[in-house]
Order: structure tokens, then sequence, then C-alpha cells
């Protein structure tokens, strides 16, 4: 697949001695918005060019209340589908359908390249030239299907046990956690190709990774206020999406030198399943 996120991950940008001053938090979460997703956002006061690549090594601060928007419209049709009646599959993917077209394919798309190009190839030099190629092979389209199936399966398992509004919320905590993960990887992994391109977004540091982390978790904890949800499962969940975001870190390092842009949609992907994968473990188990 045609994946936006290889350029931008795989870019060396020249960058200037000093980073630029912090935009605000409206306008950096403005401009979060856009990337991540396809929904229209205007032009702010203090704006001047809606089209350029954001800065990583500020704007990811905002992250958080981007991804909180972002994933509303999905909270919003899985609130429908279930005011309206409708069984806990057919609401499950009706809600990831509107979450794959309010991003457009975004996280999917460097699934499915991450999936044929680690498992599709024999030296890194091959794999890395699969992660760019246009075309699906035999192991991305296994990994769109399953993760498409996880994630349906998953909430709607939430749903019928734990109801409409505890869905929802697991939904709308797992899309800040899900894609701080993504970004932390592009503050600690190295790139795995040296050229990109020519207009690219910076690289975070650590500490704003960990902040990003830190403010999903705490509006995870006030989502968590509104609902039943077991506090186990949220714990579980975010160590679960931790876990296997580090487990593909380390995969991609060992196989193609470090991250692309595929590689952070391809965690953003596997961390949000395993924050469902927690919740519906705990509500199985019953934990309080």
């Amino acid at each position: 697949m045609a994946d936006a996120q290889n350029d931008i991950a795989s870019a060396t940008p020249a960058e200037p001695p000093n980073p630029p001053a912090w935009p605000g938090w409206l306008i950096a979460t403005a401009i979060c918005i856009r990337f991540y997703s396809r929904l229209p956002v205007p032009a702010l006061p203090g704006e001047t060019d809606l089209h350029a690549l954001p800065d990583f090594r500020r704007v990811p601060r905002a992250l958080p209340f981007a991804a909180i928007v972002i994933a509303l419209p999905a909270a919003l049709v899985l609130l429908g589908a279930g005011f309206a009646g409708l069984g806990s599959t057919l609401a499950a993917s009706l809600a990831v359908t509107a979450s794959v077209l309010t991003t457009g394919a975004f996280h999917e798309d460097g699934l499915a390249d991450t999936a044929d190009g680690l498992f599709g190839g024999h030296t890194v030099e091959r794999r890395l030239e699969i992660m760019k190629d246009s075309r699906v092979g035999s192991y991305g389209a296994l990994a769109l299907g399953l993760s498409v199936l996880l994630r349906v399966t998953a909430l709607g398992s939430v749903l019928d046990v734990a109801g409409m509004w505890a869905a929802v919320v697991m939904l709308v905590i797992a899309a800040p956690w899900s894609r701080a993960e993504g970004l932390r990887l592009l503050a600690t992994q190295p790139q795995a190709r040296s050229t990109g391109a020519a207009a690219a977004v910076g690289q975070p540091s650590r500490d704003t990774a960990l902040f990003a982390l830190a403010l999903s978790g705490g509006l995870a904890l006030l989502c968590m206020m509104t609902t039943t949800l077991p506090l186990a499962g949220l714990l579980l969940g975010l160590l679960l999406a931790n876990l296997a975001a580090s487990g593909l870190a380390r995969l991609s390092r060992r196989l193609i030198g470090g991250q692309t842009g595929d590689i952070l949609g391809a965690a953003q992907q596997i961390a949000e399943i395993a924050i469902y994968l927690g919740f519906a473990l705990a509500l199985g188990s019953g934990a309080a």
C-alpha cells in the first residue's frame, strides 16, 4: 500500500538548532486531527499553511486530545446502533467501519505493509522494498482481516457483558493510548531509512512521548469514572498494549534496523487490539 507514514518517519530532516515554539494546545490539536484523520478542521487564528506537515518535536503533546476527537464518529455510531437496538456484532462492525473511514485507513495501511514487509522478505533491503510497495500481499491481507475481526469481536464482547456505554468508553480510552504507543516508537527507535520526503516531521523527544502517554493515561482514568468498567481491565489493557508495541519495536529493529511509518501504524493497531483484549479478559474473569 502507498503509505504516507513511510515518508514521514523515514525522512531525515535538517532540523534547525532550536525547535519551533509550541503553537498552543488548540492549534496543536487541530494539526494532529488533520494529520491523523480525514476530519475537516478549518484554519484557526494564527495558522498559515494547513497542508504543512506537523513538527513532531512539539505538536504530539496534544495528540491525546486529537485522538479523542478522531474517535468520536465511531463512538457516536456505536451509541446510535445501541439505541437502535442492533445486535452487538453489527453495532461493533459499524463502529469499526466508522473508525476506518474517519482515519482513511491510515493505521490499517501501516499494519498491512508491516506484515508484508517483515514476514515477506528475507533481507533488510527486500523487506523495506516490500513495505513501500502499494500492493497488498498475503500477510498484509491476513493482518487486516484479523485486525478488523479482533476489534469487532472485542467491542461486541464488551457491549454484551458491560453494556453500550462501557463499550463506547473503552473505544475512547483506546484511541489516545494506542496512538501514543506509536509515538513512543518514533521517539525511541532508530529510523530504518536514511532518506525520505524533503519536508518531514521532526523526531519527538522521549519526554514528549512520555508526556503523551501520561496524558492518555490521565484521560483514561477520567473516562473510567463514568462507567462500570473494571479498573483491572484498564491496567491490563494498557500493559498489554505497551508489551505489544515494545515487541513490535524489537522485531522491526532486528529485521529492518528500526522503525518506519508503517511500523508506527502497525503499533497503533496492535495496541488498540491489546486494550480491547485487556478489558474483555477482565470482564470475562469477573474482575471488579
